[in-house]
């Protein structure tokens, strides 16, 4: 018997944000989601507007997976997984032995394909993804705070920062013609 997608089904008991008062909980399937879709777009952007040759479909599925390990390891919260360099890279390790767990659950012959979508070796796949999965952050912290959760507010003013670091012109162009959106209530963004 094989246990894989058994435990990709429950990537929907996971909820992040923790330490936080939210709103509405978040689960890990809702934000891999959603961090697929937008990957996927900055995928096609960087495509259509920047001369890139990147698959927009292995980015959206390596982006579907990205939190995958988080079955096993639970949702560590940000200001302790990134609190020193030896903490963050202790996780990323034991992310990996979760990653090569699930693998473990498959089929041999299905092994291969699997591990490379949980831990993808191309640079620019994990790069958007990446971006996605800030970006996915900072929409969560918009919701929240249009929701009146001013308990969102510093983590809202972190996360634009971080994306600010990023050095990707279709993170840029996502930012400059689709976040705005995010702000708005559905009767604003009607008219």
């Amino acid at each position: 018997m094989n246990h894989f997608f058994a435990y990709i089904a429950r990537m929907r008991f996971i909820n992040r944000w923790a330490l936080m008062r939210n709103s509405y909980t978040e689960n890990i399937q809702e934000h891999s989601h959603q961090v697929a879709v937008l990957a996927h777009a900055l995928a096609v952007i960087r495509n259509t507007y920047f001369g890139g040759q990147i698959d927009a479909g292995q980015v959206a599925v390596a982006a579907l997976y990205h939190d995958a390990s988080e079955i096993l390891t639970g949702d560590l919260p940000t200001p302790i997984k990134y609190y020193n360099p030896s903490i963050r890279d202790a996780y990323k390790q034991v992310e990996s032995i979760a990653c090569d767990k699930l693998v473990n659950m498959l089929p041999v012959e299905l092994r291969d394909s699997y591990h490379e979508i949980l831990q993808p070796a191309d640079r620019e796949v994990e790069e958007l993804v990446k971006a996605a999965d800030k970006l996915s952050a900072y929409i969560k912290c918009l919701e929240e705070l249009k929701a009146g959760n001013a308990e969102f507010r510093q983590a809202a003013e972190q996360t634009a920062a971080a994306l600010d670091q990023f050095e990707l012109p279709e993170l840029d162009y996502f930012r400059e013609h689709f976040m705005d959106s995010f702000k708005l209530t559905l009767d604003e963004m009607k008219s």
